[in-house]
């Protein structure tokens, strides 16, 4: 998917602006995303992709990473306030699940910002009842972590389990 790979660049690096800006600030419905997303893409015999239901059939694979459960719980179990701030890629949420995890849950499209933009994470911060210098945030998009770290907080990049569980650590959020 080529053409996924060159949206979420530009989505994230600052320059120009494609339709996962819409989607994720809420701007641009599902449907109509799926829409202009299928017209770019092509199975692999070369027909056309449905459009319909495309967001959730791409997340479909999607498998909670649970080390990362585990240390959430135990920041938690700590006394760690925790948060979920997502940039929204429709709503197909697992909520059942979020009052056993989040304090706070900030889905972008809902609030009509995405990251990296500072008024996503401030209003988190409100949410949560804390200054940025209290908090740490991870993502697994390295520009959304230098514009947390912008405003004050502690930022990791989350490319695996084990390497961001031993920054909560040494950033004495995990035992």
């Amino acid at each position: 998917m080529t053409v996924m790979r060159a949206w979420v660049e530009q989505a994230y690096d600052g320059a120009g602006t494609n339709p996962i800006h819409g989607l994720e600030d809420g701007t641009l419905p599902t449907e109509e995303f799926e829409r202009l997303l299928a017209a770019e893409l092509r199975t692999t015999d070369g027909g056309p992709v449905e459009a319909a239901g495309l967001v959730p059939r791409m997340f479909r694979g999607f498998v909670p990473v649970q080390p990362m459960y585990d240390a959430l719980r135990a920041a938690r179990a700590a006394g760690a306030r925790t948060a979920l701030l997502s940039n929204s890629w429709g709503d197909h949420y697992p909520r059942d699940l979020f009052a056993d995890h989040f304090d706070a849950i900030v889905i972008s499209a809902e609030v009509g910002v995405r990251k990296p933009d500072e008024r996503i994470f401030r209003h988190a911060l409100t949410l949560l009842g804390l200054d940025a210098s209290e908090c740490v945030f991870i993502d697994d998009i390295d520009h959304n972590v230098r514009a947390a770290e912008a405003i004050g907080c502690h930022g990791i990049h989350h490319t695996d389990s084990d390497t961001t569980i031993a920054e909560l650590r040494a950033l004495n959020v995990l035992a």
